[in-house]
């Protein structure tokens, strides 16, 4: 034997003897993970999909649809998969390309003349796939209370005027800051250039060909509401059914509705480059664009990782991607009030994951994902349920003592002496972008109420100086919000600004980004 056959037969060797003693989570162990899950996080149900190599070999439900029905979940069973849905607005766009309809690089002005961001020159330069990249120069959710929380009554065409109000927090194309509001704008290119709404090219340029047939582009559209789940949160400490709030106008941000079953087909499309239906098959995007939608675009800052090895992070189109363990990581989550989601790729594994919650712990399914990740990469004895538990758990409590410091002050200034002259207050309150907010007097205390987003309304307790907590009706915000008055040279308020009480309060109550003007 050569040399050259040696190293080769060497190799070779090795290699059978690394994979011989890698020990792949089973669909049993899975399925002790996943029920150990939903009992620590205390997540009502959960959908799991794992593919390998172009076929499904784990597609399971647990648990239950709704805490009011009981009723099972399954592989059919419908999520909203939330912003998981960004990457079917990229490959939307991406088959337009294809077909010379349009390019990456076009600017956006050129298709909707009216759009305008703050910045003339940014708004010149602007671009398509500057919409799908997170580089717009806005704040992490800018603009996100027109779609945040559901039944408001904003339109796309105030979505596209309004981006002209919002400031940016930093420099054009420097910087990440993830964002919703672009991706909408993203769908009305897909429906101004194909000339059908961007829910009809979604479903009929996507879902149909690959037989995505429970799926839909939002829950309006779906033909079949029997498999569907409720959504879940935490309120006043205990796990309930909260409302089904969304906006569907913001649908290509995050408005589709799908299970494992479907999405196993997505995402073996997605791994066979754009390829689907067997062998040769055919191709629903090109590779070119699905290099481009996998390619970095936008840079994310980073901490590396000894225990994934993680050494660069950054979005593409739809996608965000890192190494992992010396593999490409190509994934999303998606949240929506009351589910999360998430999918991830694993290119050089051929390996696909998803698994999809009724509840909006994010710790669970990063829980569930890594354990499976962990037996590809042979990792052994790491207990990512725990791990991610006990990091909850003191984010969790950081985040009460904050809230109780809080409550314990205004609870010491329910005395009449520091009763505040509500009349300075009340009145009505613009936003540029938000539009009306009301202050009234409602027997003594005031009261808060968004014109456009009713949800929005609550008590407003005096905290400290021109300083009110808004306690919001909807406890299943989790969202209480200072309001900061200015007052003019007569003691009477000029207008007022927000800001989150609590660190874990979702980017997407962007109070900070109000500037309300009486």
């Amino acid at each position: 034997m050569n040399l050259r056959k040696y190293l080769l037969f060497f190799l070779l060797a090795a290699f059978v003897s690394l994979n011989a003693g890698a020990q792949v989570i089973t669909s049993k162990e899975i399925d002790v993970l996943v029920e150990n899950v939903m009992k620590t996080f205390d997540v009502p149900g959960i959908a799991v999909g794992i593919v390998k190599d172009g076929k499904v070999i784990h597609s399971k439900g647990y648990g239950v649809r709704s805490l009011a029905t009981g009723q099972k979940v399954d592989s059919n069973t419908l999520f909203g998969i939330a912003s998981n849905s960004k990457a079917f607005t990229a490959a939307a766009l991406g088959i337009l390309v294809d077909e010379n309809k349009l390019y990456w690089n076009d600017r956006v002005i050129d298709y909707i003349p009216e759009f305008r961001l703050y910045d003339p020159y940014v708004t010149s330069e602007f671009t398509i796939a500057d919409l799908l990249t997170h580089r717009s120069g806005l704040g992490l959710g800018a603009g996100d209370l027109m779609i945040w929380p559901g039944r408001n009554d904003f339109t796309v065409n105030d979505i596209i005027h309004n981006l002209r109000f919002l400031k940016p927090v930093s420099s054009f194309r420097s910087k990440y800051d993830y964002d919703n509001l672009l991706y909408i704008v993203a769908g009305e290119i897909v429906a101004r250039v194909s000339g059908m709404s961007w829910a009809e090219f979604i479903e009929k340029r996507i879902m149909e060909p690959l037989e995505m047939k429970g799926s839909a582009a939002s829950f309006s559209r779906l033909k079949d509401k029997s498999n569907v789940i409720d959504a879940h949160a935490p309120v006043e400490g205990k796990v309930q059914v909260i409302d089904r709030s969304f906006n569907e106008m913001a649908v290509a941000a995050g408005g589709i509705y799908s299970n494992i079953s479907d999405m196993s087909k997505w995402v073996i499309m997605q791994l066979n480059r754009g390829r689907y239906g067997g062998n040769p098959g055919r191709q629903l995007f090109s590779e070119n664009v699905h290099r481009t939608m996998w390619s970095p675009h936008t840079i994310i800052p980073v901490a590396e990782s000894a225990e994934y090895r993680i050494h660069f992070s950054a979005y593409g189109l739809g996608w965000r991607l890192n190494d992992i363990m010396g593999y490409k990581q190509v994934g999303h989550t998606g949240g929506l009030a009351g589910i999360v989601t998430q999918v991830t790729l694993i290119p050089g594994l051929n390996l696909g994951i998803m698994v999809f919650t009724n509840q909006q712990a994010g710790a669970a399914f990063r829980a569930i994902t890594n354990t499976i990740l962990d037996s590809y990469f042979g990792i052994r004895g790491a207990d990512r349920v725990k791990e991610y538990y006990e990091n909850e758990k003191r984010s969790i409590e950081n985040a009460k003592r904050i809230s109780d410091d809080i409550w314990k002050n205004i609870e010491a200034r329910e005395s009449p002496a520091f009763k505040p002259d509500n009349s300075a207050y009340t009145g009505t309150y613009n936003d540029n972008w938000f539009g009306e907010v009301t202050i009234s007097d409602r027997n003594g205390t005031l009261w808060f109420e968004a014109k456009r987003s009713p949800v929005l309304s609550g008590a407003m307790l005096p905290y400290k100086g021109n300083t009110f907590v808004v306690k919001w009706n909807d406890r299943s915000l989790d969202a209480d919000a200072f309001a900061v008055f200015t007052l003019n040279v007569e003691g009477r308020a000029s207008g007022m600004t927000m800001k989150a009480i609590s660190p874990l309060t979702d980017f997407s109550y962007d109070f900070h980004d109000l500037d309300f003007r009486r």
